[in-house]
């Protein structure tokens, strides 16, 4: 295979394939990590608004998604949505679009975990302010966009940007079910033409390319995080300062 790589002829073969197989495939791949961004996002939200909250019974809820989806694979998960989904349309004869399957299999997945760095992040922030935020007559909710996640979202930027980065290569997991994402038409042009050196180097400069950014911008994010003072830092400070 490696010898192959520097094959001429097999490179020409694949730049003629490349805006039949590649570019579509790119930007499928782009499009379910942008939205499945989305959903994950949403669902982290609000899952991880439930894990913090006081009704016992919503904590429960939010524990059951996180167990349930953070331990059992990626690959078994959009194989049962790419299985079980379409039964529930069999009858009206409605297909679900490949789109809809990758968007909801990465973003149910990394939601999970994108609820356990919120919920880290809350929990991060000193109770007291949760509390003098309840002596003014604040709800949880208003409590919690007004005072603690703007606090919060400095804390979990960081592990929010490693999230991205998982969730675009996690996309190529959608190559088992058709996905019509980059690695479905890799793993299509190099079995049809038996050159996969090219084929899979090629998708790897692909992948670069998306998540080399994502990569830096988690670095970023973590250093610029590791210089702001921490809400626990704050909280010892403003003790020393009123005793």
């Amino acid at each position: 295979m490696i010898k192959g790589l520097f094959d001429i002829k097999r490179w020409n073969a694949l730049f003629q394939a490349f805006p039949d197989y590649y570019i579509p495939g790119f930007l499928m791949t782009l499009k379910i990590s942008l939205v499945g961004l989305a959903v994950s996002l949403a669902l982290g939200v609000v899952f991880g608004l439930l894990s913090t909250a006081k009704f016992k019974p919503f904590r429960i809820i939010s524990r059951i998604y996180v167990e349930l989806i953070q331990n059992t694979p990626l690959a078994l998960q959009v194989v049962c949505y790419y299985s079980i989904l379409p039964m529930l349309f069999s009858s009206s004869g409605f297909r679900i679009p490949k789109f809809i399957l990758g968007v909801v299999g990465v973003g149910v997945y990394h939601g999970a975990y994108i609820a356990e760095v919120i919920r880290t992040g809350i929990e991060a922030i000193p109770k007291g302010q949760s509390e003098a935020a309840s002596s003014q007559g604040f709800s949880y909710l208003e409590t919690m966009y007004h005072i603690i996640l703007p606090q919060t979202v400095k804390i979990i930027l960081p592990p929010l940007a490693n999230q991205a980065l998982g969730l675009v290569k996690n996309t190529s997991i959608l190559a088992m079910v058709a996905g019509m994402d980059l690695m479905y038409f890799t793993d299509s042009w190099g079995s049809e033409r038996g050159y996969f050196a090219q084929a899979y180097f090629t998708s790897a400069v692909m992948y670069f390319i998306i998540c080399f950014p994502l990569a830096r911008l988690a670095r970023y994010l973590e250093i610029r995080s590791m210089r702001l003072p921490t809400a626990k830092r704050l909280e010892i400070t403003a003790d020393e300062e009123v005793a």
